[in-house]
């Protein structure tokens, strides 16, 4: 597994049923009334002459107003509590590396990563633990997946650069 220095903190524990429920409810909560309607025009070509990044800018912005508005309202999305919190070290298409040892081989994992992204959000994942470190990818959202993958490609251009710069090029 190939991975890529980073560090994006991340909150889990041992998979069980409510967690494996939180997760598929954070799943469902990206297909919110917007996002169906703006999947359904581009289904049916309605938004060929948008221009993606500004339909995109308007989704999130249209997000930001309703969570301001749940805040207002005073709904608060509870997150269950997780046991264990640490930092990853590199993360890859297929899985990831954290600081501290603090998986057990061979368990299954729920976790959250606050990766930082636009919107940002917690963007959850359901892993394997392939040491006390190494975890492989086993379960993530259609959307989040889009976003973790860019993130991944967006450190790897980031690195090059870095290495570009150091030998003068």
């Amino acid at each position: 597994m190939r991975l890529v220095p980073a560090y994006v903190t991340i909150e889990f524990d041992e998979l069980n049923e409510k967690l494996k429920e939180e997760f598929d409810k954070l799943g469902a909560e990206t297909e919110d009334p917007i996002g169906q309607y703006i999947k359904l025009a581009k289904a049916r070509g309605e938004t060929k002459e948008t221009d993606p990044v500004l339909l995109e800018l308007l989704i999130a912005l249209h997000r930001k107003v309703d969570e301001l508005t749940s805040i207002v309202k005073n709904e608060k999305k509870e997150l269950l509590p997780l046991k264990f919190n640490s930092e990853t070290s590199g993360v890859g298409f297929e899985g990831f590396e954290i600081k501290d040892s603090l998986f057990e081989h061979g368990k299954k994992y729920y976790g959250r990563f606050d990766l930082p992204v636009f919107p940002e959000r917690k963007v959850p994942v359901i892993f394997e633990a392939l040491d006390e470190k190494k975890a492989k990818i086993l379960h993530m959202h259609d959307r989040d997946i889009k976003d973790y993958n860019a993130y991944i490609t967006a450190r790897e251009r980031a690195i090059i650069r870095e290495m570009r710069a150091k030998n003068g090029r």
